[in-house]
């Protein structure tokens, strides 16, 4: 619900699927981890991690990340009928964000 929301308002949304019943909306209140674009051949990755009863998000490097570079982390988005085109411009593009 919220997504369609935020769509109809122009707003942009910064939504992050935990597991099935869990999905972050950084949205309205996140930190900059929001900002972090998809790539199709990204320089991070994330996990989700368990610190005391709590689930984290994390994002760690794939490999040395220059001073100035973007991060970027495959979105992993799950496979629909209606494509999200994907502009990561990336020679490893798969042409679609799902």
């Amino acid at each position: 619900m919220r997504e369609k929301d935020y769509e109809s308002k122009g707003i942009g949304c910064y939504m992050f699927r935990i597991d099935d019943d869990t999905v972050i909306d950084a949205t309205m209140h996140g930190n900059a981890a929001r900002f972090i674009n998809h790539s199709c051949d990204p320089n991070c990755y994330s996990r989700v991690v368990d610190i005391l009863g709590k689930k984290h998000i994390i994002i760690f490097a794939l490999r040395r990340i220059l001073r100035g570079e973007e991060l970027t982390y495959d979105y992993k988005f799950p496979i629909e009928e209606d494509k999200i085109p994907c502009t990561c411009g990336t020679r490893r593009c798969r042409k679609y964000l799902n």
